[in-house]
């Protein structure tokens, strides 16, 4: 066991390793103005009768307003709400600002989109060093399904679920992640694929419609090297196939682009890969999509040193492509 002087600083690092809930409180003051705050100090107190209990510094420029109301509501926030926590750790600022507001009790604001919502009473204060301990009876609550945002060390931090039960101590096999990642990637893509193949078309031309839709005017050379690094080939003899067919030109320089077909089937093409991926992401929450998105994205960025430079994001995605284009988008709903 490791002990300290109570230097300030080190005793808020040592408190930092329990995790917490982040919430913002809120109240309608004495001057008929709205206050609120965030707060990690909330706690549940009793069940019956329902009280639950936070504390706020002496010092705060708001502190009059909470312990001098009647009432108080506590927000525990979610996990797309950090922003919503940052304006509230604030002083000095219209809070409310462009907010839509309910009201309870003595007219206290009440927030929208959080993860769980408390209208109470204030039953009770108390000293606490530097701090007033407010205790308060729970008049009425919501619970909304959405995943809490949580503090920890000093940052903001989301929920991730446990491993199912016999995989924690697995390395390899079959929850090697870059088998995992294989897997995903292929059964994200089985469906597009067989969408593909009944109007005709082949794994090749999966891929030059995948390649061609981040960016148009790549070079006969570009796309031969982006077919290379993930093992195939593009022959001329396929290229071929889709110039007579008239779904794509090749310009100056050698530049390939779509056609108005060729424009319309790679929507079409965008349509099945959103289709895919609303499919896939079925079993996740809104939360754990993004979780996984992110999660994903870092691993990418950790492990992209030794990329080719024709692989790299920058060169990948143009301003031109389709993904983010308002019209493909629309069509591919």
């Amino acid at each position: 066991m490791s002990t300290s002087p109570f230097d300030p600083k080190q005793f808020r690092q040592a408190l930092g390793a329990f995790t917490t809930g982040v919430t913002i409180v809120t109240t309608r003051g004495p001057d008929g103005q709205d206050y609120g705050l965030t707060a990690n100090s909330f706690n549940s107190v009793s069940i019956d009768p329902p009280m639950v209990l936070w504390s706020i510094n002496k010092d705060s420029s708001s502190a009059h307003a909470f312990t001098e109301g009647s009432h108080f509501a506590v927000h525990i926030l979610a996990t797309d709400q950090e922003q919503l926590s940052n304006r509230f750790a604030k002083s000095g600022s219209d809070k409310f600002a462009e907010l839509e507001l309910q009201r309870g009790p003595s007219e206290i604001p009440l927030l929208d989109g959080c993860s769980a919502r408390f209208q109470c009473k204030t039953t009770y204060q108390y000293e606490g060093g530097d701090h007033i301990i407010l205790v308060g009876e729970v008049l009425e609550f919501d619970r909304f399904d959405k995943a809490p945002l949580v503090f920890h060390s000093g940052g903001y931090r989301r929920l991730v679920p446990p491993a199912p039960h016999g995989q924690e101590s697995v390395i390899y096999g079959e929850n090697w992640l870059g088998f995992l990642l294989g897997r995903a990637y292929y059964q994200l893509q089985l469906p597009i694929r067989q969408q593909l193949k009944t109007m005709g078309m082949h794994d090749i031309d999966f891929e030059l419609l995948g390649i061609l839709s981040f960016s148009e005017g790549r070079t006969l050379d570009e796309l031969r090297q982006l077919f290379e690094f993930i093992g195939k080939e593009l022959a001329q003899k396929h290229l071929d196939i889709w110039l007579q067919k008239g779904l794509l030109t090749v310009r100056q320089q050698d530049q390939v682009f779509f056609t108005e077909s060729g424009r319309q089937l790679a929507i079409q093409w965008l349509a099945f890969a959103k289709a895919a991926e609303m499919s896939a992401l079925e079993a996740l929450s809104y939360d754990e999509a993004q979780q996984l998105k992110l999660l994903i994205s870092r691993v990418i960025q950790h492990t992209g040193a030794e990329l080719p430079a024709h692989w790299r994001k920058e060169n990948i995605w143009q301003d031109n492509n389709l993904w983010q284009q308002p019209d493909a988008l629309l069509a591919a709903r």
